[in-house]
């Protein structure tokens, strides 16, 4: 192959597009959704929906426009009744992001605007889908553990209404902001794997959905969506503080990858992670169960102080979701919930300008063969 066309294992500092919706400084450790740092985001208050917004349109809405746009995805939260149905057939011990994505492919087909591909319709359609994923992931929950699904209440954030949908109970406070700021994190991060995948499917003109899917069946891998539940699965395994640097020195000295630390990009910490660790602390305290942040703070030194790597998105978002009474098997579908935000985003980007994505492989296998007829094999 020629230089410009040189092979680069897994795409490693490969620019594959143009984009305005989000900016990662690997050096300074900065995350920037259209120009506005996460951080002023998160401290200044803003909600998950003013996220999306400014996702899809590239700026923050006004009063009048974030009543609109929150009022839109309210009232799209309920499922097809065919789609709740399919949720009731599907066996109780399915792995929750194999039922999201199938789920999400299967409400494709009852979508009033799944042959409408025009901008209009993209965007009607993605509402609907940041609106009825977490109604997905929510009610199969509910199904699983021989409950009903809850009906939306249209009155409540989407943070709130993820609760409501999953307890049947309204929220405090503290859980509607907490999640509420873990939505925002999660929210975009440029050309991860799930959005590359769902950039590479739009690329094609495939619909909306089938982008959507592309990016779900991405995200369930255990290398992209699954750390932070490999996190709290490690936490629950060391059980107490005292045992966490040994335990943590012993994977180590056995070559163990130690899930929720070190990232492609940020060479700092984790912008993200900053947050996270605060809110796991005051989740903790808020319950009376300290120990696995505590037990979390013991492994980040430890980690740091052998392997130089700083904690990222998913380490302090596990111990946080545990102590907010979160199921670990659904940490990644709740992953979904928010990235949805990001991946519709790149799509409709996809689409405003659109170029088929076709990247080389450099062919390492021989080239000279010869054919032998079957009789004389």
């Amino acid at each position: 192959m020629s230089k410009e066309t040189s092979f680069v294992a897994g795409l490693e500092d490969v620019v594959a597009s143009l984009s305005e919706i989000c900016f990662l400084d690997g050096r300074e450790g900065r995350l920037l959704y259209r120009g506005y740092d996460i951080h002023d985001l998160v401290n200044g208050g803003a909600s998950f929906e003013e996220v999306v917004y400014l996702l899809w349109y590239g700026d923050l809405p006004n009063a009048a426009q974030l009543a609109e746009f929150n009022r839109s995805i309210a009232t799209q939260r309920s499922l097809h009744p065919s789609v709740l149905a399919f949720l009731k057939e599907v066996p109780k011990d399915a792995n929750a992001m194999a039922v999201l994505r199938t789920a999400v492919s299967y409400a494709a087909l009852f979508d009033p605007d799944a042959n409408d591909d025009t901008m209009d319709a993209n965007l009607r359609k993605a509402v609907r889908l940041v609106a009825q994923i977490p109604t997905i992931v929510t009610s199969y929950e509910r199904i699983r553990k021989g409950l009903q699904p809850v009906e939306p209440d249209e009155s409540l954030s989407m943070a709130a209404s993820f609760f409501y949908l999953l307890n049947g109970e309204k929220p405090d406070t503290f859980t509607e902001r907490a999640f509420n700021t873990a939505l925002i994190l999660h929210a975009d991060h440029e050309l991860n794997a799930s959005t590359f995948s769902a950039r590479v499917t739009a690329g094609t003109l495939s619909d909306i959905y089938s982008a959507i899917v592309s990016a779900i069946g991405t995200l369930k891998g255990p290398l992209h969506g699954g750390a932070n539940e490999q996190v709290m699965k490690m936490l629950l395994e060391i059980g107490e503080i005292d045992r966490a640097e040994a335990w943590i020195d012993e994977a180590l000295a056995e070559k163990k990858k130690i899930m929720g630390f070190g990232h492609r990009v940020y060479r700092t910490e984790d912008p993200r992670a900053t947050h996270l660790r605060q809110l796991s602390k005051e989740a903790g305290e808020r319950v009376g169960v300290t120990k696995w942040f505590e037990m979390s703070q013991v492994i980040e030194r430890v980690v740091k102080d052998r392997k130089g790597l700083n904690p990222n998105v998913d380490f302090y978002s596990a111990s946080l979701y545990y102590s907010l009474g979160l199921p670990t098997h659904l940490y990644t579908p709740i992953f979904a919930c928010s990235r949805i935000s990001g991946w519709t985003a790149h799509v409709l980007e996809q689409y405003r300008n659109n170029r088929l994505i076709r990247p080389r492989a450099e062919y390492a296998g021989p080239t000279r063969r010869t054919f032998v007829p079957l009789a004389q094999r």
